[in-house]
């Protein structure tokens, strides 16, 4: 609820992330890189109650969304954090920190002029690469082929990563306990068929 902000949005760090603090607890971390709506984390956390979970999300209006389907009480496990994220993450949290990793939906910017804002860019994997543990698992979801296509280009020219997949872009959830955001659920509607990628950190 909106009046628990204070519970789950943590002030932006000056350094490091204290990644243990804020949760109380030195339970396994697992992040989402543009946290929506909040389905996956209002929808996820729960069903992993030993793990804690950081949400990163710029937009204040996708924050206060997020902020109506949480509490303390149904997810203590999970926080956010009102930032943007690219290659910075090296400098938010600790070096091998993160056992997981999700983004879901990133924009494709699909203007070849554009391709420079994409998130999947070399500096980004490398400095993502740093923060996740080893055998840690980024999972990633896109309806925009082209991307997907990118996105796996990227990831196997970086050394860092493996797929865990026959071939790396699949129509079938990387997730057992997969959670549809309002964005796919929007997508599949205008017949657009989502796209998932799973690699591990080596």
């Amino acid at each position: 609820m909106l009046e628990d902000r204070d519970f789950f949005v943590l002030e932006t760090p000056e350094g490091i992330l204290d990644v243990e603090e804020p949760f109380g607890n030195r339970h396994p971390l697992h992040i989402e890189i543009g946290s929506g709506k909040g389905e996956f984390l209002s929808q996820y956390a729960p069903l992993h109650p030993d793990w804690n979970f950081l949400g990163f999300e710029l937009a204040e209006k996708r924050i206060r969304n997020i902020l109506k389907k949480l509490s303390p009480e149904k997810h203590p496990n999970v926080r956010l954090l009102k930032l943007k994220v690219d290659a910075c993450i090296a400098e938010l949290l600790p070096p091998v920190s993160v056992q997981s990793v999700y983004i879901q939906h990133p924009d494709p910017w699909p203007k070849r002029r554009h391709f420079k804002r994409r998130l999947f860019q070399p500096d980004f994997l490398a400095a993502l690469a740093t923060v996740m543990e080893p055998e840690a698992e980024l999972h990633i979801a896109t309806d925009h082929e082209e991307y997907a296509h990118w996105i796996a280009e990227m990831l196997d020219r970086q050394p860092e990563f493996v797929s865990l997949q026959s071939e790396p872009i699949q129509k079938t959830p990387s997730l057992q306990d997969h959670v549809s955001t309002w964005y796919e659920i929007e997508q599949r509607r205008q017949g657009f068929e989502p796209l998932y990628m799973l690699f591990k950190r080596i």
